[in-house]
């Protein structure tokens, strides 16, 4: 059974929390592999709101996590009382460090090569029963419709169960819908998780992620980089969520 939605500025965003998402990945995974997961806040959901090809991209996913904090306050607000926020990094280090998931194999693309070196040599130090299968760098732009085949083809031959996809937002989304059903896993796209995990850039400290300032901290990092990202964003997403009612 698919999991229920809310329209949040008219994008459908998934109403669970992370015990439901583990459930339904992990209970659906073969229903998961013909689709994709996508990693929602702030930032894509006006991005989507803005672009009915993006917004369809989201729509039309397995699950369209609310890993901004605001989405999953905005889902409660609405009648959905135990939506929470779902995580994209937490998600990641819950699948690999549980036991229980030990069974399942691990497929990574995206980022830099050097970025990604360290975070394999990471995972396998941290969590030494976590079967990677494989794992490539982006090659910063789209792949041609015979690349996109012959990745999928490598993902299939490995018998990875998830694709974690570190292209940042809306590419990686866009590339996993471009790629469900053809890779035998279920891709998911995680943004600047590859980095966290790694310990290459810091997390937000968890009492500014439970404030839902888990985006202040990322734009004291790097504020040239994400001034119009966070502050024109949260803008316009506050704009939109008090003229939508």
């Amino acid at each position: 059974m698919a999991a229920e939605r809310v329209d949040i500025i008219g994008v459908p965003i998934s109403t669970v929390n992370m015990e439901q998402t583990l459930t339904l990945l992990t209970e659906q995974l073969d229903r998961a592999k013909q689709s994709y997961v996508c990693v929602s806040n702030v930032h894509t959901t006006v991005m989507a709101h803005d672009d009915p090809a993006y917004r369809k991209v989201q729509a039309e996913s397995f699950l369209a996590l609310p890993d901004g904090k605001p989405l999953s306050v905005a889902g409660r607000r609405r009648g959905f009382v135990k939506m929470n926020q779902v995580r994209g990094v937490e998600l990641m280090e819950r699948l690999f460090s549980n036991p229980q998931y030990a069974g399942f194999h691990h497929y990574f693309y995206g980022n830099k090569q050097e970025n990604l070196d360290t975070l394999i040599g990471v995972l396998k130090e941290e969590h030494p029963q976590l079967s990677i299968v494989g794992h490539e760098p982006s090659i910063f732009r789209e792949l041609s419709d015979e690349e996109c085949e012959q990745l999928a083809q490598r993902v299939r031959a490995s018998g990875a169960d998830f694709l974690w996809v570190g292209l940042g937002a809306p590419r990686q989304e866009i590339f996993c819908a471009r790629l469900q059903g053809m890779t035998g896993a279920v891709p998911i796209g995680v943004g600047g998780a590859f980095n966290v995990l790694a310990h290459i850039v810091p997390d937000a400290p968890a009492w500014m992620r439970k404030l839902s300032l888990e985006w202040f901290y990322r734009f004291i990092k790097e504020p040239r980089r994400l001034f119009k990202r966070y502050f024109v964003t949260n803008f316009k997403f506050l704009w939109y969520l008090v003229t939508s009612r």
